[in-house]
């Protein structure tokens, strides 16, 4: 099965995100009110839990959360059950934690062995979209105070000869496993700066302005490894607010062996045999980080062969 039809880390969330509802404000101030309603309580981009996972906060210790919270917004549905979340990043943590009834607050990272990739996937939007309301307060047009709306979904401009209507970015970036040409099969890694002595992964990069996520695949690869790619080829998508990325898999084949790296992001990078991967895995190094697209993306190389 390929990587683009298995579900990654922070994808396959169970939420039906309504968005007809995030612009009917006297629906989700009803919604806001009912028993059934779930609030998930973050502080600082950090989930807060207790001992079962994290909190999903009822009715009534809800109502006190909303109060303090910086900006609550709305996710979606889960079956007729409304889910928001709430900021509560303006108070101290030990008083967020209180609040919420939690005991402690945990980065979503950390929680993902834990959780199904739903539920992960749930509390990373919630923490992509109050980090971008607390980095959004103001226009950066006029510089005006912006306000939320549309359920938390977008904000709007106040100044008079303004009024920019401001939506969450998506800021996209591609990873790639370039292969070797010819036998045998190898694949690129490589060092980045400030890694680690011996800590490889593939390749990523920022896709620029007026740029196809191909045309970025193609241009990072020779920027950053002087190495010319050829057969770029899409493998999936990984949602990864972190606080706003999304991941776009791709496997190349380069032109040659020929590598040279740019000694500015990257300061080294060699091919690596199937054997050699399998060694690094058994002797307890990790193929990129578990809840990340190039961990996959290693994983089916290696299945091939």
């Amino acid at each position: 099965m390929g990587t683009a039809e298995r579900v990654l880390a922070y994808g396959g969330g169970w939420l039906d995100r309504a968005g007809p509802l995030r612009t009917d404000e006297t629906r989700l101030a009803a919604l806001l009110s009912e028993p059934t309603t779930v609030l998930l309580p973050m502080w600082r981009d950090r989930s807060l839990v207790d001992g079962d996972g994290p909190v999903r906060l009822g009715a009534e210790r809800a109502s006190l959360v909303r109060s303090a919270a910086g900006e609550t917004v709305f996710l979606g549905l889960d079956g007729d059950v409304a889910v928001f979340a709430a900021d509560l990043s303006a108070l101290p943590e030990r008083s967020a934690v209180e609040m919420a009834g939690a005991v402690r607050s945990v980065d979503v990272r950390a929680l993902v062995g834990r959780l199904t990739p739903g539920d992960a996937a749930v509390q990373a939007y919630a923490r992509g979209l109050l980090h971008w309301h607390r980095q959004q307060r103001f226009c950066g047009t006029c510089g005006a105070p912006a306000v939320a709306g549309g359920g938390g979904h977008l904000r709007t401009c106040t100044g008079a000869e303004c009024g920019r209507l401001l939506f969450p970015r998506i800021e996209p970036a591609i990873i790639v496993l370039v292969q070797a040409p010819g036998g045998p099969g190898r694949c690129l890694l490589a060092r980045h700066a400030g890694a680690a002595e011996d800590a490889f992964s593939t390749l990523a990069g920022f896709v620029e302005v007026g740029e196809s996520l191909e045309d970025a695949v193609r241009r990072e690869m020779a920027e950053e490894a002087g190495v010319v790619v050829t057969d770029v080829a899409y493998q999936g998508s990984q949602a990864w607010p972190f606080p706003a990325g999304l991941m776009v898999g791709f496997r190349a084949t380069a032109a040659s062996d020929e590598v040279r790296v740019d000694g500015d992001e990257l300061v080294e990078a060699r091919w690596f045999t199937r054997a050699e991967l399998r060694e690094r895995v058994a002797s307890g190094r990790s193929l990129g980080r578990v809840d990340a697209i190039d961990h996959r993306l290693l994983e089916d190389w290696l299945a091939e062969g």
